[in-house]
């Protein structure tokens, strides 16, 4: 029996995810949990629905005012939720 060097859990989870080929869903889903943290409260309020379905994260925002604001600064949004996941997630926002 051959012996490897020790991996972490977290580690052998990543690999697994990886060879399964589900680890782009699960920081997909990531992001939509990710939300309320990078946005904070105030906005999160707001949000009455979200979800990312290939690389665009869909938002539901029940404010018109912050609906502008949040499209105004779509590209800084989408710049944080790539940075908290690590990866590039997401390509685009829509906001309705």
């Amino acid at each position: 029996m051959k012996r490897t060097e020790a991996m972490t859990v977290g580690d052998i989870i990543k690999q697994l995810l990886k060879e399964d080929h589900i680890d782009r869903q699960f920081d997909e889903q990531q992001v939509v949990y990710l939300w309320p943290e990078i946005v904070g409260q105030g906005i999160n309020r707001y949000t009455t629905s979200r979800w990312v379905k290939n690389g665009v994260l869909h938002l539901h925002i029940s404010s018109s005012v912050l609906r502008n604001e949040l499209l105004m600064s779509r590209s800084i949004l989408i710049k944080r939720l790539n940075e908290a996941v690590g990866s590039e997630v997401i390509h685009d926002i829509e906001i309705r």
